[in-house]
């Protein structure tokens, strides 16, 4: 058996959409999906671009991915990854995939002496949590993610909040 990990190319936009979709699905989120493959494209290969993805390939087949971002840390003084989404397909977990992305990202932050990798994980996902607590991972339960977005973020923008 062999696993690759490998930054997703040009021409796997709709792999990546896919994946997004698939994880959606998993996650009762699907509705949620406004992501199109161009969008997509434009983020990952644009100009100038702010969005990464490592695909993981298990002999050959596309596994898994992880979609990510630089952030900083103002504390830190330095920058690190968020992690966005990491999903490896249910039929292939339980092979080190879902380990394999994460350790490759830790090295990118070992190399680039940034000093975060930070995620979120919904709190119902048990099986996750658990994989992430046995990486080393620190459950952050005191804080709390904001959103603002739709018509709250219009209106936010339009001074009207």
């Amino acid at each position: 058996m062999s696993l690759v990990i490998r930054r997703a190319r040009p021409d796997e936009a709709g792999v990546v959409l896919s994946l997004v979709r698939e994880l959606a699905e998993y996650e009762k989120l699907l509705h949620e999906v406004d992501a199109t493959e161009k969008m997509l494209a434009d983020a990952l290969f644009g100009e100038n671009p702010r969005l990464f993805c490592e695909l993981a390939e298990w002999n050959g087949d596309v596994a898994g991915f992880a979609v990510w971002f630089i952030n900083f840390s103002t504390f830190s003084g330095r920058s690190g990854i968020y992690l966005e989404d990491l999903f490896v397909r249910p039929a292939l977990r339980g092979n080190g995939i879902g380990k394999a992305l994460l350790s490759h990202l830790a090295k990118e932050c070992v190399a680039n002496n940034w000093s975060r990798l930070q995620w979120s994980v919904l709190d119902w996902n048990e099986p996750s949590i658990a994989f992430y607590k046995s990486l080393g991972a620190v459950m952050m339960d005191e804080w709390t993610i904001c959103k603002v977005a739709g018509p709250a973020l219009t209106a936010l923008a339009g001074g009207q909040r």
